[in-house]
């Protein structure tokens, strides 16, 4: 017999549902809110709610913002030649703790992966060939994790890319094969944004 009530049972089984987050784990932060005062647990919950709100895709690189375009493309002082494709908002993220990259984004969406039923009509690569065609872009930096995944979404994407004349790059192998970018130092992402390499073999 479980010795929560009813509403603790519901909180702990959406902590459940988040990745990372095992049963244990899931009631710790069940009780760690019923601790909470009320007004503070109240401001989780209106930051959750703010959140489902607010935050919008931009309708150019789909990263989340506030507003559309995103703060990254509507800030005229980054480089709008230079692209820098990842799979997720995750990737974005740590790239841009690197401080190194001044250039645009395009956020897939994910990888192709066939066992997961995921193809490239799933992610943005269509909205990303769109781009390349109609604003200037001198180059296009392949970012996607250095595993099976990342290293077949990119090569599909080299492909589309090919007859549009840009250059296109991939992030050097500083990174570990396997690796995702994620969870990578700041440092080793930085060395491997500055060494990154033409992509060839098309």
């Amino acid at each position: 017999m479980n010795a929560y009530p009813q509403s603790v049972i519901k909180l702990i089984n959406e902590f459940g549902k988040m990745p990372g987050i095992g049963q244990k784990t899931a009631e710790r932060l069940a009780c760690h809110i019923l601790k909470l005062p009320g007004e503070e647990a109240m401001q989780l919950a209106y930051a959750i709610r703010d959140v489902k709100k607010l935050i919008k895709a931009c309708s150019v690189c789909f990263n989340v913002s506030e507003n559309d375009p995103c703060h990254i493309c509507s800030n005229s002082h980054r480089d709008s030649s230079v692209i820098c494709v990842v799979e997720q908002l995750a990737d974005l993220l740590i790239i841009e703790k690197t401080g190194k990259y001044r250039g645009l984004y395009h956020v897939l969406g994910g990888h192709i992966s066939p066992l997961e039923d995921i193809t490239p009509e799933s992610l943005t690569i269509e909205k990303l060939l769109q781009r390349v065609r109609g604003d200037h872009v001198k180059e296009v930096i392949l970012a996607t994790n250095l595993n099976l995944e990342g290293d077949a979404t990119a090569l599909y994407v080299h492909k589309q890319l090919h007859s549009l004349g840009v250059r296109v790059t991939r992030l050097a192998r500083g990174l570990p094969t396997g690796s995702y970018l994620e969870y990578a130092n700041t440092a080793i992402v930085a060395d491997a944004m500055s060494g990154r390499n033409e992509m060839l073999g098309v």
